[in-house]
């Protein structure tokens, strides 16, 4: 039986989108499968509105791409500053769609292939369902699913992400213990292999 490794994602996170290649490389190198679920970070929530944004945080930001950029530049992948904030439920729904009728990875590489180089708009409703429908699936029904119960499904995911631990993606979630960012995919794979090898992991609550 394959160890279940549980990966929460966001199509407009550049972080998440340069974590796609070491985390799909675990299937092969670490008998692993992971389930991944959409976790829509709500940016205007906790960051409130452009304008009241400082100094400080416009650096963070700049410095953010610039880094994530340095990873896709290594996977040969282009990345282009998101044009304005998103909003990710019918990218996310996508997802949902796309696992149950059997297209999960060729939807996954495609959006954020063509999100990050200006080719997409997530939150407009036709352009998603031109995705859907290039890769075999059904526009009707997608659209169906968009106006049915695809907002509560994707609101329920993140809700049980956040009881989880969740806050921010690319989270990979295995036995109970969160890793968030792909630079901590080293350390989850020290965790499978930790496991493989019957070593409990260490004790990690944070002394009093």
């Amino acid at each position: 039986m394959k160890t279940k490794i549980r990966v929460y994602t966001d199509y407009k996170s550049p972080y998440a989108y340069v974590a796609n290649k070491p985390l799909f490389d675990l299937e092969k190198t670490h008998h692993v499968e992971l389930e991944w679920l959409p976790y829509t970070l709500r940016i205007a929530d906790y960051l409130g509105s452009v304008d009241d944004r400082s100094p400080h945080y416009w650096r963070k930001v700049r410095y953010a791409y610039m880094d994530a950029r340095r990873y896709a530049n290594e996977q040969g992948l282009v990345m282009k500053g998101p044009k304005r904030i998103y909003e990710a439920t019918y990218s996310s729904a996508g997802m949902l769609f796309a696992q149950r009728n059997g297209f999960f990875r060729a939807y996954h590489d495609l959006v954020f292939d063509l999100f990050w180089t200006h080719r997409l708009d997530l939150d407009v409703l036709e352009q998603m369902v031109a995705v859907i429908e290039s890769l075999g699936g059904s526009a009707v029904e997608f659209q169906a699913y968009v106006a049915g119960p695809a907002r509560a499904e994707v609101e329920a995911i993140n809700e049980e992400a956040e009881r989880l631990g969740v806050f921010g993606v690319p989270s990979m979630l295995f036995d109970g213990e969160l890793f968030w960012g792909g630079d901590r995919i080293d350390m989850l794979i020290k965790r499978i292999e930790q496991k493989a090898q019957g070593i409990a992991p260490p004790t990690l609550a944070i002394p009093r």
